[in-house]
């Protein structure tokens, strides 16, 4: 009996001694449609992947402003060890000095993902993160108005004019009964056509110039409005943004990314749908496109780096990357990916998933960030753009007030 107790003694003491040798890992991402996924891909999915590596990860969901969040909470010292790092407020944290470098393992890590994803979250000569996901735009086309208007669908070699063209038939043919599309005047829906001119939001001086390239996509974007008449506001629709136009058989097509699959699912189950890359430049013969993406960034300042490190490989593995993609949550940012068998499937989600990937894998292609600037540098563009659509300017006087304003920005 005593050499039973004993067994058991020395059975429980091992088993406490292991759970010590256990590392805490903290990470935090936002609230919302990520909850449940990252719970379940921590606890359940990688859980044996966490234990083998001798680390105990805990999950804090960020519900409101995450930026704010860990802006504060670096500030205070009381930051996880792994966060996300959006894009668009990566160059304000990375220069805050708070986010630690990537590792060699990392670095090894990120090879595996779309090189556009790396150059997003890289400065000087070190790259800060991990891409984990991420979105572009691409065009969506509703099958059931081109079939009714006996218009060809939308192809990925089409270029500006050739959609110009189809949504002007569209409308011809049935006699303004529909729009062609929802022109939102913003920054995100507008630059892919920007871009593939091979206009760059900064040139090498770090100025932001509006020169005939931009010009000339600016002034074909709002003529979608103004001189073909085939685009619509979505407020005149009652409507906050294109995919509530399209969702609503308003209009034929729409500029988003896949995170109109969920909507479309949601509130217009039946809609037929297809999606392509967008259109190309007609001058260039190139595309264009913004990436969206979110890293997982360590904490210069956490206790525990080099497990923080090896958390975020597991949590960018393959096989973490795989569920995340089965489970409709976000793409995943490795590039052999796209081969995946989601991306096979015939359904206007796995199409539309797949167009999305591909758009930062050709032309040109840039990041979702202004630098220092941060969300603020879009506001010319953005009113040029709403001043054009509303009538209230020319498409020339509207493009010299922004640059005016982009001149006083760079000042400063």
């Amino acid at each position: 009996m005593k050499k039973t107790i004993l067994a058991v003694s020395l059975l429980t003491a091992g088993l406490t001694a292991q759970a010590k040798e256990m590392t805490e890992v903290s990470i935090a991402g936002w609230g919302g449609n990520d909850v449940v996924v990252l719970n379940k891909l921590v606890n359940e999915v990688l859980a044996d992947d966490f234990e083998q590596a001798g680390l105990q990860v805990k999950y804090q969901a960020v519900e409101g402003d995450f930026s704010q969040f860990i802006t504060n909470s670096l500030s205070a010292g009381t930051a996880p060890d792994a966060f996300y790092i959006d894009v668009v407020f990566a160059n304000t944290l990375i220069n805050s000095g708070k986010v630690a470098p990537n590792s060699s393992a990392l670095n090894d890590v990120a090879q595996f993902m779309i090189p556009s994803l790396n150059s997003a979250f890289t400065t000087g000569e070190h790259q800060y993160g991990v891409a984990k996901d991420f979105n572009t735009i691409a065009l969506q086309f509703n099958k059931d108005i081109f079939d009714d208007a006996e218009v060809a669908y939308p192809t990925n070699n089409d270029s500006w004019e050739d959609l110009r063209k189809k949504l002007v038939e569209i409308q011809d043919a049935l006699e303004g009964e529909v729009s062609g599309i929802c022109v939102m005047p913003d920054y995100a829906r507008f630059a892919p056509f920007a871009l593939s001119t091979g206009w760059k939001p900064f040139n090498q001086q770090g100025q932001t110039v509006l020169d005939e390239n931009f010009e000339r996509a600016f002034n074909f974007y709002t003529g979608l409005v103004t001189e073909d008449k085939v685009g619509i506001l979505a407020t005149d629709l009652g409507q906050g943004w294109g995919g509530g136009c399209f969702g609503t058989e308003e209009t034929a097509v729409a500029l988003e990314g896949n995170w109109i699959s969920g909507y479309l699912r949601d509130k217009a189950p039946n809609l037929p749908y297809g999606t392509t890359l967008m259109p190309k430049d007609p001058v260039s013969g190139e595309r264009g496109n913004l990436i969206f993406t979110v890293s997982w960034g360590i904490n210069a300042d956490g206790k525990n780096i080099e497990a923080t490190q090896k958390a975020v490989e597991i949590l960018t593995s393959r096989e973490a990357q795989e569920w995340v993609l089965d489970s409709g949550l976000a793409l995943p940012s490795r590039e052999a990916l796209g081969e995946s068998a989601f991306f096979a499937e015939e359904t206007s989600e796995s199409e539309l998933a797949k167009q999305v990937f591909n758009g930062a894998l050709e032309g040109h292609v840039e990041p979702f960030a202004f630098g220092d600037h941060g969300t603020a540098w879009m506001t010319p563009i953005n009113e040029a753009l709403n001043s054009v659509l509303l009538g209230q300017m020319s498409q020339k006087e509207a493009i010299q007030a922004a640059q005016q304003k982009y001149d006083a920005m760079m000042a400063n």
